[in-house]
């Protein structure tokens, strides 16, 4: 059907509060048509603004007038009854918003309203009588109706029931909605557009069965994305739809498959709480004409449990499957199968560009290096984007090497690609990797961290190096692995050994079953996690574990209820010594094992368990609260500060608050160390083996009022970006050589006891922020760094010299605040404005009123901030025009200010 509008999509002008503004007037489809549309509309989740209220004639309030500003379209009902003025704001909406509008005329002839004619003529005659006086009113009515009636719309003449009427207009507004969707697939994604036509080509023919569809690719290939684009573009052409994502990691979890089940009659039903009785759902189902998807299926039961079979479903109903194994399509008798194929050059070179170099085609110089790149990773998404955030603003010879290192890899794969992510890791990164994909995947983010941190791996640094790589993913406070990366995690693990009992970690319940009924276990591994629900019953003697001293994590749980599977009598030796995360489904002992460590633990969980004491004996009772401490950590939205006695092992040193502690001990051994918090300690000095934290990149000392002064090693902290000196008031002297803080960023000196500050301050090439507020006794400030973006030094009452303040000024943005420091000599701030050309608010901060103080002013690019309460005489406009407003009885009260700026600008304070 034509539409009425030639825009698809709406003004940006215009934010649509509703769908559908729903225009109509009289009694004759009020409490009918109507309210049966009104209804249609609304179970389509179709926002519909309504108003019954007014009579024929009326004009139309504000809130009416908003009311159709406010809608993406306009639904307009013709019958015995209408509202000319709204019909009149609606066309004004369409010519200026691109407003669509869509005619329904129900039980009159569309000629007559055009013309005016026949009984539709009849009534407008009336109406005629009455505005007589008012030509221009009536014109405007007539050009209004004569444009609605000549749009394409709906005759109800032409259906033989209203339902059908009702049914085809709001599929029609739903296919409108989805055009003017802001969801723009083809600019956000790539390589979509051509696939989505082709699969649409697929499901276009008509089919007297339920027509099946399977989307078939490795992982990472972009299955579940065209599924998605695909599932959005048709979905309004069913009566219900629902789309299933993960159905393979949802089913596995225990009532995984009942809540997909739950998920998918709620959503085919439009029913929040859908009963349970699944024949009675189904028989429900069977008159309707649905949509679903079923995305990454990897077994035939999976989707059988959900749907038995496609007999229960209307004819032309369509269900999408998505899975990497073909055989399960071919089990399904699956009519159409598309194989999602790797992308054509053009795509993966933008897809690989866009994370490489953060647009759509490679830099100047790399054209070369990103067809070699190309070449190698063929089209797989996954793969591109893992290369080009690997290489992103890394150098040429960077580039070179990686190229190198993948012609090396005999059999190039999408495994091999992503392996030269792997390779580029350090230990420590490595073994979170490979416990992500093993075992951690789609775990808590926190109880991650501590089981991460508690095994030796530094998880701070670690985990934002993995993310960083595109190895994993933290939503929703979950750590995620797609599976591409999980399978080429596992297949490293296995590759380890041929024998399964020398392998680091294991998670098939054959492997595992295997080990422990027939004590194949080592020293090498370090990880077991076991479903029993896929075993049938598994005997564990009591030296089962004796060889395994290296386990930390150790999971037996089922995806399924039942009895329990696991046979034990009991644990004998240490192989429970450095276990740190134990789950333990229906453990079948009353006791823990003895050997278990108390304070390594950083996760317990016996669900459904018969457990009467955590250990057999009382050697670790003492130590039960520490549990308990442990366990309850984990599930906290805030990860807790580290608990390690030494402190070569932390990244963060936290003290702040030991009002006592006086020193440090010598630290020279914590080489990781990143940040140090010593904040309202009595320290008295720092030792001078504090050169030695090459990584430090925080020192934090505010209201240390005991510290007299910091060591000169202090400065050969490399890395140092935050140091933080407020509140030390004894504190009287800088180190000489603090130029040497060569990444210093920020710089916090407020209320402490300085005179001067050190001439090398101008060396900080990096320094942005510089906080002297309420230094008293600080008498002169030396050249700074151009780099300084804001200077705070207000109520630094001795102030008296500036000395040049600034090396040069380029082309930075500065802003400067040295307000209340009344010995400052004019002529210094003279030089300051002229010089630096900048944006200036000369402030009388002390006549400010109270209530003045939170008025707003624009902000501007650079900004300073001068004692006074009147515009100085030397004052010259050198680049802008000034206009200044205000009450003379604020003159005395408020603050003048004063913009110089390139161009004219008026500030209006009235």
């Amino acid at each position: 059907m034509a539409s009425s509008s030639s825009s698809s999509s709406l003004s940006p002008r215009n934010i649509n509060k509703y769908d559908v503004f729903l225009s109509f007037r009289g009694e004759d489809t009020r409490d009918n048509f109507t309210s049966h549309l009104y209804s249609a509309l609304s179970q389509k989740s179709i926002q519909t603004f309504i108003d019954d209220q007014l009579n024929r004639g009326d004009e139309i309030s504000q809130s009416l007038v908003y009311a159709i500003e406010t809608s993406a379209i306009s639904l307009i009902i013709f019958s015995e009854g209408w509202c000319l003025d709204e019909l009149v704001k609606i066309l004004q909406c369409k010519r200026e918003n691109a407003q669509i509008v869509i005619p329904v005329f129900y039980r009159v002839d569309p000629s007559d309203v055009r013309n005016q004619t026949g009984p539709f003529g009849d009534s407008f005659s009336k109406l005629e009588e009455r505005f007589k006086e008012n030509s221009e009113k009536l014109k405007s009515w007539r050009n209004a109706l004569k444009e609605a009636a000549s749009f394409s719309g709906f005759d109800s003449q032409n259906f033989r029931l209203e339902s059908e009427l009702i049914k085809k207009a709001v599929h029609h507004i739903l296919k409108r909605l989805a055009e003017m969707s802001p969801r723009n697939y083809k600019n956000q994604l790539v390589g979509v557009e051509s696939r989505v036509k082709e699969i649409e080509s697929l499901l276009g023919a008509e089919s007297k069965y339920v027509y099946t569809l399977g989307i078939w690719g490795f992982g990472g290939i972009g299955k579940t994305t065209i599924a998605r684009v695909i599932f959005d573009k048709i979905s309004s052409n069913f009566e219900g739809s629902c789309f299933l994502q993960n159905v393979r990691e949802e089913s596995q979890r225990p009532g995984g498959l009942a809540y997909l089940r739950q998920e998918l009659f709620s959503k085919l039903l439009k029913e929040e709480n859908v009963i349970l009785d699944i024949d009675q759902n189904f028989r429900r189902l069977s008159s309707r004409k649905v949509l679903i998807v079923f995305d990454d299926v990897t077994c035939f039961n999976q989707v059988e449990s959900l749907i038995r079979s496609l007999d229960w479903f209307m004819p032309e109903s369509q269900i999408i499957i998505t899975t990497r194994d073909k055989q399960i399509l071919r089990n399904w008798g699956v009519k159409k199968i598309y194989e999602m194929k790797a992308l054509m050059f053009n795509h993966a070179l933008e897809l690989f560009s866009r994370y490489a170099f953060r647009q759509n085609y490679p830099d100047v110089g790399y054209e070369e290096l990103s067809r070699k790149v190309m070449e190698y990773a063929q089209g797989v998404p996954l793969a591109l984007k893992v290369l080009g955030c690997f290489l992103f603003e890394r150098e040429k010879e960077v580039w070179e090497d990686a190229i190198n290192k993948l012609r090396r890899i005999l059999h190039p794969s999408i495994q091999e690609v992503l392996k030269l992510s792997y390779d580029s890791l350090d230990d420590k990164e490595k073994n979170i990797f490979l416990d992500v994909a093993c075992f951690l995947n789609g775990k808590d983010i926190y109880s991650v961290m501590k089981f991460l941190d508690t095994s030796g791996f530094y998880p701070e640094i670690g985990i934002s190096v993995l993310i960083d790589k595109s190895l994993i993913a933290v939503s929703c406070n979950k750590i995620t692995m797609h599976d591409l990366l999980q399978g080429l995690g596992r297949e490293i693990v296995q590759q380890e050994s041929i024998n399964r009992g020398n392998r680091s970690r294991l998670w098939h319940h054959e492997d595992i079953y295997e080990v422990l009924t027939h004590n194949m276990g080592t020293e090498k591994i370090e990880g077991i996690c076991l479903d029993m629900s896929k075993v049938k019953e598994i005997h564990i003697n009591s030296n089962t574990f004796t060889k395994m001293c290296r386990l930390r994590f150790l999971k037996f749980y089922s995806s399924i209820e039942g009895e329990n599977k696991c046979k034990v009598s009991d644990f004998q030796g240490p192989g429970f010594a450095e276990v740190r995360y134990l789950h333990w489904h229906r453990y079948p002992l009353k006791s823990l094992p003895s050997n278990i460590q108390p304070e390594k633990l950083v996760l317990l969980e016996m669900p459904h368990s018969n457990i009467q004491q955590l250990w057999d004996g009382v050697q670790h009772h003492g130590k039960l609260k520490q549990i308990i401490s442990v366990v309850c950590n984990i599930f906290t939205n805030t990860p807790k500060p580290l608990l390690i006695p030494h402190l070569d092992m932390l990244v963060i040193l936290n003290l702040s608050g030991c009002s006592k502690l006086k020193r440090l001990p010598d630290i020279s051994s914590a080489g990781n160390m990143q940040k140090i918090f010593l904040n309202g300690t009595a320290i008295e000095e720092l030792p001078s083996s504090i050169e030695c934290l090459r990584g430090l990149l925080g020192l934090f000392l505010e209201d240390c009022k005991s510290l007299k002064s910091l060591p000169n090693s202090l400065c050969n902290l490399k890395s140092l970006a935050y140091l933080n000196l407020n509140g030390c008031s004894n504190l009287q002297r800088l180190p000489e050589s603090l130029g040497q803080l060569s990444s210093l960023v920020e710089l916090y000196l407020e209320k402490n006891n300085l005179e001067r500050i050190p001439e090398s301050i101008v060396h900080l090439s990096k320094l942005k922020f510089l906080f002297l507020r309420y230094s008293q006794r600080l008498q002169s400030l030396p050249k700074l760094p151009c780099s300084l973006f804001k200077l705070d030094a207000r109520r630094c009452m001795a102030l008296e010299s500036l000395s040049g303040l600034f090396s040069s000024y380029e082309s930075y943005r500065q802003n400067f605040d040295l307000s209340n420091n009344f010995k400052l000599n004019q002529n210094q701030l003279r030089g300051i404005v002229e010089d630096a050309m900048l944006e200036i608010q000369i402030m009388a901060t002390t006549r400010w009123k109270e209530e003045e103080q939170n008025r707003y002013f624009p902000s501007c690019d650079g900004l300073v901030i001068l004692p006074g309460n009147e515009i100085p005489t030397w004052f010259r406009f050198q680049r802008g025009i000034l206009s200044l407003h205000y009450r003379q009885d604020f003159l005395k009260l408020f603050i003048p200010v004063i913009s110089a700026v390139a161009g004219y600008l008026e500030m209006d304070l009235k």
